[in-house]
This record gives structure tokens, sequence and C-alpha cells, in this order.
């Protein structure tokens, strides 16, 4: 991403989905943008030119198809990631033929649209020199957009839980204790205790493990504490 935030505009006429993910896209560094229904979401995204649109299908006015074939038809290439509750294969195909780059069907998990947005503006406005995702197993880890995929498919990680392991790979074969742990991923001040590290470790390997019962990359060494091993 460039250091000018890009703008995002969301167009959904639920107040809570649209007030909840404004406020994390802002978390997260962007600029947002926010309509209502299709007719004003179409003529701020003409007017304004946001870096991408997340796009609710049913609202009043214009829908999110009837909005996403205008905007192609007027030569905008915005990427646009659609949201519907209308989850069939038809519809995916409908939005994905009309020029939607994503298609998400609600109810969604935060994190995976996080990730699939920051995943479209990487297609769309690639950084060179950006360093390469890093990798082990079948888990890819992108530090610059703090995105994991395994498989090819979205991880949830709570922001501690990515800290853990942003210190992990930067540190592969290094083995720690876990206050060691705690003072990397959550700071010299944080008073926890040995279970929160041990808590977190097991949520990693839950999700990032082939097998959690018998760890391949996050191993514990008794008496000592844990090691990444790729």
């Amino acid at each position: 991403m460039s250091d000018k935030p890009r703008r995002i505009l969301v167009v959904e006429d639920d107040l809570a989905i649209l007030t909840g993910l404004s406020m994390n896209l802002k978390f997260e560094g962007y600029e947002v943008l926010q309509a209502q229904d299709g007719r004003q979401g179409l003529a701020r995204a003409l007017d304004e030119a946001p870096d991408l649109l997340v796009l609710d299908v049913m609202m009043p006015e214009l829908n999110g198809f009837e909005v996403l074939k205008e905007l192609r038809q007027r030569g905008r290439d915005t990427p646009v990631v659609v949201l519907s509750a209308k989850g069939s294969e038809m519809d995916k195909i409908l939005g994905l033929n009309l020029g939607a780059d994503d298609y998400v069907a609600k109810p969604f998990g935060l994190q995976e649209l996080l990730a699939r947005i920051k995943a479209v503006l990487r297609r769309r406005y690639p950084v060179s020199g950006q360093p390469p995702p890093l990798a082990f197993g079948d888990v890819q880890v992108d530090m610059a957009a703090k995105t994991v995929t395994r498989g090819g498919q979205p991880v949830e990680l709570t922001a501690q839980e990515f800290k853990l392991l942003a210190h992990f790979l930067g540190h592969p074969g290094r083995t720690f204790n876990r206050e060691e742990l705690l003072s990397a991923a959550w700071g010299y001040d944080y008073v926890g205790s040995a279970r929160t590290v041990d808590n977190f470790m097991r949520q990693l390997r839950l999700k990032l493990e082939p097998d959690p019962e018998q760890p391949r990359h996050f191993l514990t060494v008794r008496g000592l504490g844990y090691r990444f091993e790729r």
C-alpha cells in the first residue's frame, strides 16, 4: 500500500454493518466513504473515485448488481467486493460476470472480509519491492498486509496471534521461554502468565498445523518453551 491511505467506499443499507465495517476499516488505516443506498453509492463512486468498493446487493434505489453494471458500462474499473445474503452459486457467478473482483456471502467473518479486501487491493495496486509472502507447509503469511492463508483460504488470526506468529517467523529454529514470548508479542509491561502463552500456542496450532496434536512447526521444548521450525 502507498503512503497515502487507500479510500474505500462502503455501500450498505444496514446501518449496523455499515458502521461496524467502517470502524474496522479505519482501524486498519483506510480512509472510508459511506453510502446507504445504491443510487448514492453509484454517485459517490463516480464522483469521488475510491480505490475500492464494498458493495451490498440488496439495497433500495438501485441494487448492488445494478450499481456494478452501471460502473462497468461507464468504463470504471474500480475494484469491487460484493456482499450478499444471497449466497447461491448463480448469484456469485452473476456478480463475478458483471465485473466484481470478489464475492463474500453474509453472514461473513470480519477478519476474512478484511483479508479479502487487502488481497484485492494487492492485486490491483501492487507495491514494487514488496517482499514475497513467507511460507511454511501450506501456510502463506503476508507480513506487509498482515494476512494469512492456508491452502489458499484466508485464516482469521487475532492481532496478538499474528504478533506471536510474526515473532516466530523472524526467528526460525530458536527456542523462546514463555516470558520472552510474552515480551515479544504483548510488550514488556504486559502482566500475563505462562498459561497465556500456552493458550495462544494452542490456537496457532489449531489454525495452522496439519495435525495440532502432533505439531510440525510450533514445537514444545520441554522445560524451556517453544520453537518454530519451517
